[in-house]
């Protein structure tokens, strides 16, 4: 039976954290849960398609933000399980058996992982709490959490959603009461946070998030982030 797991990565310009992220993927390989690797790319200019190739992994190109990019790149998948994560993302030692346990368990679920930031100052703990607390009171685990979901529960509640920004959002409210939390840990990069400042940075995001429940177009709040990024 083939492994049951296409990993989908939604890279631009990932060439500096995504060597490691892809170490960290070495277990599901050797275990036989990872089928394949597939990278959805956004027009990087850098080294991420050489280090994608040199992986193994499938490349493909895209555009209309990182939902078209993993839209695109589902549509490639062959698993029968898709596990989107973030380029600078790493799954912490045990997740491969809490992946097999989720698949064999909870089929019709979909999972996402407990978030960390690889970094030891006091805000990293308190934002990493606050991540976990929204996810599981109002069920909205964000992107840099990964995602792991059996391709037919993703294809009814109309696949990925084809939007610049907030994709991970909209997909967890298509997911409501289809979500739980898998026993493992996803430790996401902090260097956003570092730079910006934890504070500004967090309410940045909080803003964001409000400002694409309360109706805000996802194009509109793109323009904006990435102005500011």
């Amino acid at each position: 039976m083939p492994a049951p797991v296409s990993v989908l990565i939604p890279t631009l310009n990932a060439a500096a954290e995504l060597g490691e992220t892809l170490a960290h993927l070495v277990d599901g390989v050797q275990d036989g849960v990872i089928r394949e690797l597939i990278l959805a790319d956004g027009g990087s200019n850098d080294d991420t398609r050489a280090i994608a190739e040199a992986a193994g992994a499938v490349w493909v190109p895209a555009s209309g933000g990182r939902g078209g990019q993993l839209r695109a790149g589902a549509a490639q998948a062959r698993g029968s399980w898709l596990l989107i994560l973030h380029a600078d993302t790493h799954l912490a030692p045990g997740w491969v058996q809490a992946v097999s346990n989720h698949i064999a368990e909870r089929p019709s679920q979909a999972g996402y992982f407990r978030l960390a930031f690889r970094s030891s100052a006091t805000a990293a703990r308190l934002t990493a709490g606050w991540a976990i607390l929204r996810s599981r009171r109002f069920g909205l685990p964000y992107g840099d959490q990964a995602l792991l979901i059996h391709r037919d529960t993703l294809g009814a509640v109309g696949g990925i959603p084809d939007i610049p920004l907030m994709e991970d959002v909209a997909l967890a409210r298509a997911l409501r009461g289809k979500l739980l939390p898998l026993a493992a840990e996803a430790r996401t990069s902090a260097h956003r946070y570092e730079t910006e400042g934890w504070l500004t940075r967090g309410t940045r995001n909080l803003i964001t998030l409000i400002r694409y429940l309360a109706g805000a177009e996802p194009a509109t709040l793109a323009a904006r982030y990435n102005r500011k990024r």
